[in-house]
């Protein structure tokens, strides 16, 4: 793939899930593993830099990212409409190793549902979900399909269990695959599960191609760039830098 190769997707919905948060579905010939990402621009000049997503599902000549709209550029995004063309760059990052015949948790952190549905789809094991929100859940119907338990917990307990997902997983997985903040991640690193485990890292990704080193991280490998030797991670090799 050439580095520059931005491509043109054309919108077949855009719609809002939740209060900020937006599901938009492109037509067209798209490639990726669970755990990659594209960058994504639905505008010509400003902001200056694409948008970072990780790929919601991937199917029949169709690509979904969910995101959340946090500035200029996803709220720009958010406003876009069916028929309109978005310019995306991709599949970028490593993606999630898949396993088979294990006992797997996945674990997400708010928008860290992102990469889980196609990643679900694609693991033939015994699969849990820990869906972290914070005052209520979305698209729990659409994971039903592809998960065999799901565990909701909000932060002000108004759905699911009270607290955060790190206070509910129990030890008894092979496999846990984990997205959200880095302070959810840094909760479920402490646990010490015996669980191997691969973490799909946020952060501000500018270029999306490892040249800026905007996205760097420490791990025990010494510092590593969360779009070009990430986003995921084994998680018994990252070093977080915030406390939970």
């Amino acid at each position: 793939m050439e580095k520059n190769n931005y491509v043109s997707g054309k919108i077949i919905k855009n719609e809002q899930i939740d209060n900020d948060i937006f599901l938009i579905e492109l037509e067209g010939s798209f490639k990726g593993e669970p755990g990659q990402f594209y960058m994504v621009r639905g505008w010509d000049e400003y902001p200056l830099l694409p948008r970072p997503l990780s790929i919601f599902d991937l199917e029949n000549n169709k690509i979904s990212f969910l995101y959340q709209v946090v500035g200029k550029g996803t709220g720009i995004l958010s406003n876009l409409k069916k028929g309109a063309k978005v310019e995306i760059l991709g599949p970028l990052g490593n993606g999630f190793p898949i396993v088979n015949n294990q006992k797997v948790a996945l674990v997400s952190g708010g928008i860290g549902l992102a990469p889980m549905k196609y990643l679900a789809r694609k693991l033939d094991c015994k699969v849990d979900l820990f869906a972290g929100f914070r005052t209520s859940s979305y698209l729990m119907d659409e994971m039903s399909n592809f998960v065999d338990n799901i565990v909701i917990t909000t932060n002000d307990g108004n759905e699911g269990k009270k607290g955060f997902v790190t206070d509910y997983i129990e030890d008894k997985y092979d496999v846990i695959y984990a997205c959200g903040p880095n302070p959810m991640m840094n909760s479920l690193k402490k646990l010490n599960l015996k669980a191997k485990s691969y973490y799909s890292l946020e952060a501000h990704m500018a270029c999306g191609i490892g040249a800026c080193l905007g996205c760097a991280i420490n791990t025990t490998k010494g510092i590593q760039r969360v779009c070009h030797e990430g986003p995921v991670f084994d998680g018994s090799e990252v070093i977080f830098d915030v406390e939970s």
